[in-house]
């Protein structure tokens, strides 16, 4: 640091001009819960002086009051910053911290260690060069460990430091630390092929290996941790690879530009390349790079610029300027590979929202092909993924996006995955590749279409949605209904929760999975039945909300009638005509809906139907009324 100060002090713009030319590494600290992380990034910011002398003072303060090392300095306290995580002693979210030293500028994450906070660490590993996995000396390689490991590696690190922590505790015993490394050596083998690992024995607390090597351990002759921050190779793979860069932005100021504004994911562009517009594939080429200080002669991946073209094409944002020979590829279906960061477990069949770059549609995930034991990194069947397991599926959109297999670039290959009532974050996902069945499968358009269908019945297609408690009397009404129908003349066919069960849906159950894949089906029944022309009539307990709008966007405007069958718990049970309350209130139905199992009530319904107070006949009357009144009847 002492060359430093000296060039500070003599020439302050040779100083900016050697530190904005520094290299940049980012990385991240991570491993199971108290393994030290938080005291290790405190040590490297106190060590490489890039503590304010108030800083220090607070942290002095800060470490008497709630510290965990008695008069001394708690390290861990610069980068655990949340009240919880001083109360608790451990890192909850996420601290970046930036410091630099003579050779290079780093930006390192400290990622939390507790299983239930795994979707942070992947949070901090996204973006990260360098994983240092820190392992208490004294417990060994835990199964957060080799979780965590396993998700550095699957983000696409392949640089990781094996950080042995507290060898001080253990006498820095050298055979500890020897069995330690080959344990992890083992398991390692199954992760990647070209993973480098770097073990380091230390004490981040006392600072041994930190910043020099250490006399406390003499038997071990690799570098000490900074030095091999500072010298492992950082080289930009995203300079290597094609251009690529999302739109963040269509900019039109005036008539005058257009121009398409993002942050360069891949590869470099110059004025004069030839480029693509994807999905659409429309080609032109680029005319300007143009930034807030002027325009560039080239750009690279990382800088933000907004691209003009030469000529007028379609793009928008959440498409993707690429190099014109080296195009994405574009689907809308794919085998991923998907980390659960939800409390509630993964519904497959259910519509979640996919969020890829830009880009935002919706997409239905599937049941897992299988899940991965982070333990033995073995294959093992999973029907669903709970919260921080990791698992292979497959996946639809409602659309094609553009994308590059995860593997070959990040920024176009991860996505999240959102549930659309919360808005919560429930997944991270990587593309492994699109299915073939995607590209094969078209939609073949018929001559004789749904309106002539309709037209010929002399009524327009509606799918009537009767919603309710088991009990309520569903099928009552819709049979009712469906006999007035008939009496007019009017093309009809009823699907019933119970007769369903006898043959499309007999290989389900009534977990909240199988229901979500029970709706799933009768829904896309439904819509063929809507595609012919006629009136259909569903009458399921169809318990989530969820599922029942997505039964609702798949048929056309207006289509769609939601019609609750509003019978409270205790009605439906008394009434129990099937015999199932008594025995669900016994416990021999599991996952009975109102009793064991929710039921999310509509909240917007086209038609509420009372069944306390009024009797089949007249419900069906006032279902017919809205019929016709709308008119779905014809004539």
């Amino acid at each position: 640091m002492r060359l430093t100060d000296d060039l500070i002090a003599t020439d302050i713009a040779a100083y900016l001009e050697k530190h904005e030319n520094k290299s940049l590494l980012r990385f991240i600290t991570c491993g199971s819960v108290d393994d030290g992380k938080s005291t290790l990034i405190g040590r490297l910011l106190y060590d490489s002086k890039m503590i304010f002398e108030d800083q220090l003072a607070s942290l002095e303060a800060d470490s008497r009051k709630v510290g965990t090392q008695g008069e001394n300095i708690d390290f861990a306290l610069l980068v655990d910053g949340l009240a919880a995580e001083r109360e608790q002693g451990i890192t909850i979210d996420v601290a970046y911290r930036f410091f630099a030293t003579d050779k290079r500028k780093f930006i390192v994450a400290d990622t939390p260690g507790h299983e239930q906070y795994t979707r942070n660490m992947a949070t901090g590993a996204s973006t990260a060069d360098v994983a240092i996995l820190m392992i208490d000396a004294r417990k060994g390689i835990l199964t957060q460990t080799r979780r965590h490991a396993f998700i550095t590696t699957l983000l696409g690190i392949r640089r990781l430091v094996l950080a042995v922590n507290k060898m001080d505790l253990v006498d820095y015993d050298e055979t500890i630390f020897n069995d330690i490394v080959d344990d992890f050596y083992a398991f390692a083998d199954e992760l990647a092929t070209d993973l480098e690992i770097q073990p380091i024995p230390m004490s981040a607390l006392a600072g041994v290996n930190i910043t020099n090597r250490s006399n406390e351990t003499d038997w071990y002759d690799g570098p000490a941790l900074m030095e091999y921050l500072e010298n492992v190779p950082v080289g930009d793979r995203r300079l290597n690879t094609a251009f690529r860069m999302p739109v963040q932005w269509v900019n039109r100021p005036n008539l005058d530009f257009r121009g398409f504004s993002g942050q360069i994911a891949s590869g470099t562009i110059k004025p004069g390349d030839r480029v693509k517009s994807m999905p659409s594939g429309k080609q032109s080429t680029i005319e300007r790079i143009v930034t807030a200080d002027g325009d560039l002669p080239e750009a690279i991946a990382g800088q933000s610029v907004t691209l003009t073209l030469a000529d007028e094409i379609d793009a928008s944002r959440g498409d993707a300027i690429v190099t014109a020979d080296d195009p994405t590829e574009v689907s809308d279906q794919f085998q991923v590979r998907l980390l659960w960061m939800n409390e509630a477990p993964l519904l497959p069949g259910r519509r979640y929202l996919l969020k890829i770059g830009a880009k935002t549609v919706t997409a239905t995930v599937n049941a897992p092909k299988y899940g991965i034991d982070v333990n033995t990194l073995s294959d093992v069947p999973a029907k669903t993924l709970e919260l921080n397991q990791i698992g292979v599926t497959t996946i639809s959109l409602d659309q094609p996006i553009t994308f590059d297999p995860y593997d070959v670039n990040r920024n176009l290959g991860g996505f999240i995955l959102i549930d659309r009532m919360s808005n919560d974050t429930v997944g991270l996902g990587l593309i492994d590749f699109a299915l073939r069945r995607a590209s094969n499968i078209h939609w073949q358009s018929m001559d004789v279409d749904r309106n002539a269908l309709a037209e010929q019945k002399g009524q327009k297609p509606a799918v009537l949605w009767f919603t309710g408690l088991s009990g309520s009397g569903k099928s009552t009404i819709a049979n009712a209904l469906q006999k007035r129908l008939f009496a007019l003349g009017k093309h009809t066919f009823s699907l019933d929760g119970d007769n369903v069960r006898h043959g499309l849906n007999r290989d389900l159950g009534f977990t909240d999975a199988d229901r979500v894949e029970n709706i799933r089906r009768v829904a896309n029944v439904a819509k063929l039945m809507s595609d012919a022309g006629l009136i259909t009539l569903v009458s399921f307990i169809s318990p989530f909300r969820a599922e029942r709008r997505m039964a609702r966007n798949m048929m056309a405007d207006g289509e769609f009638i939601e019609i609750h069958v509003d019978t409270p718990l205790d009605v439906a049970e008394q009434r129990d005509v099937k015999g199932l309350y008594k025995k669900a209130r016994a416990g021999e139905i599991k996952n009975f809906t109102g009793i064991s199992s929710p039921y999310e009530a509509p909240e917007n319904p086209e038609l509420r139907i009372d069944t306390v107070n009024r009797n089949p006949d007249d419900a069906a009357e006032e279902i017919l009324d809205y019929l016709k009144e709308h008119g779905f009847l014809g004539v």
